[in-house]
């Protein structure tokens, strides 16, 4: 007699717990997800407030692994590189790798769970919508659901609950009332709010397209990115409160008239693409940013955690979502290994807590460098230096962002080389202020000392 389906219960049906009912269900899992929110394929996207996304290789890879990236690339938008706005000058593009092969893409994320959506259910996976987690009973295996529309209830009995629920997890505050799992959260003295420049009279986009745009001021910024209906999404990163220095601060800009002055000031060139200005400001809230960090991702075989729920970071490398998704593709094969579920459990953990802690270090140094960095003369001196390495040492000397964004190394090697080759830009750059002057012999040997031959992970 054949055996029943192995059964896992997935709380949050976003971005990672869609992906993962896809990759569970190919596998031959029986799966059930279960959404706080109503279906968005039948009310319309209403998740948070974050609404675009950058889809990287990391990502693109497990899209793949679940035969979904076709489906998902219809939707997205080429991003080549940062276009730079400073000052009154053209802005500038600084290309984020060598070509258009070396490329990160933009796309909205209500398109994104649409589709992974329709994937899962598709592949088999039932969708419990508009059940939020109210309980959960772990000796018995039984959780609660409740239904925010008429406050009902519902219990399920489950086999094992995988947390993919954001950074506000109910699985982990239900974990965390039986078992302590050192969680801590950091969070920036800065918050964001969104702003939509609109596309043409003629439906056309009002800027490059193709391009992440950045409107860099020292200790706050705009980025904007672009959506497959012609629009940007704006973004403005600003302290909450005025920092010592009194530069500007979501607290003195509470009327839109102030806030108004402030772009006018500041951001001019953004603010003349952005006509419904004052409604976005009205009625788009301040958002959060912040770091969570767990000692711990899993109750023995009974729950674990992935993507926010495990990890939430800041968004200043874009990789949340691509490392979230790395999660379930490591969660997968680790289920596919270990028949105990506490032991895949551990061992997901055991390899990815690691890479979460790294690209989180790495997505809190981004942000300095793209809003006080990326048109610094020292900075550009090093990024020039970079890419010549890239050509002289190939395969040794790969550049921070290509680690990252291009290949599927482990977060925590990346970041580890890229400590030591940023010690080798800035010992060779000190006192130049061109590439001319460089003592090229002496950089040659230091790449060779420090740095072996990199491979990355094989598809």
């Amino acid at each position: 007699m054949t055996a029943a389906p192995r059964h896992l219960t997935i709380i949050g049906a976003g971005l990672a717990g869609a992906l993962l009912g896809i990759l569970l269900r190919r596998r031959g899992w029986d799966v059930d997800l279960y959404e706080k929110r109503g279906d968005p394929r039948v009310q319309g996207y209403g998740g948070g407030r974050s609404i675009n996304l950058a889809l990287a290789e990391r990502g693109r890879h497990a899209l793949r692994a679940a035969d979904a990236d076709d489906a998902v690339m219809h939707h997205a938008i080429m991003m080549r590189g940062r276009m730079v706005h400073v000052g009154d000058t053209e802005p500038v593009l600084q290309r984020y790798g060598r070509d258009d092969d070396e490329v990160i893409w933009s796309v909205h994320r209500g398109d994104l769970n649409i589709v992974l959506l329709d994937l899962a259910e598709a592949a088999g996976a039932r969708l419990h919508f508009d059940a939020g987690l109210d309980a959960v009973d772990f000796e018995a295996h039984r959780a609660v659901f409740r239904d925010p529309r008429d406050d009902s209830t519902r219990e399920v009995v489950f086999e094992a609950l995988v947390g993919a629920d954001g950074a506000g997890s109910a699985l982990r505050a239900a974990m965390h009332r039986v078992c302590d799992l050192g969680q801590r959260s950091d969070f920036l003295d800065h918050g964001y709010k969104e702003l939509e420049i609109p596309p043409r009279a003629d439906g056309g986009f009002r800027i490059e397209p193709n391009a992440l745009h950045i409107w860099p001021r020292g200790h706050y910024m705009c980025i904007a990115l672009p959506n497959d209906e012609k629009t940007f999404t704006v973004t403005l990163f600003l302290p909450h409160h005025a920092p010592a220095d009194g530069g500007p601060a979501f607290d003195q800009l509470t009327e839109v008239e102030d806030a108004r002055a402030f772009f006018e000031r500041d951001f001019p060139s953004a603010l003349a693409l952005i006509p419904a200005f004052d409604r976005d400001w009205r009625e788009n809230p301040v958002g959060q940013l912040g770091t969570l960090y767990l000692d711990r991702w899993h109750l023995d075989g009974r729950a674990v955690l992935l993507g926010d729920a495990a990890h939430a970071m800041v968004p200043f490398h874009g990789q949340g979502m691509n490392c979230a998704f790395e999660d379930c593709v490591a969660l997968a094969r680790h289920l596919d290994a270990h028949e105990d579920l506490a032991t895949a459990f551990a061992a997901f953990e055991a390899e990815r807590k690691p890479d979460a802690a790294a690209i989180q270090r790495m997505a809190l140094d981004n942000y300095l460098e793209m809003r006080d960095r990326v048109d610094d003369a020292d900075y550009l001196l090093q990024r020039a230096l970079e890419l010549a390495l890239q050509d002289r040492h190939p395969g040794r000397f790969v550049p921070h962002y290509a680690m990252v964004t291009f290949m599927r190394i482990p977060y925590s090697l990346a970041m580890s080389r890229t400590d030591l080759q940023r010690g080798i830009l800035e010992r060779a750059t000190a006192g130049h202020a061109s590439l001319a002057t460089l003592d090229w012999a002496a950089i040659d040997a230091d790449v060779l000392d420090l740095l072996t031959p990199l491979a990355d992970v094989p598809a």
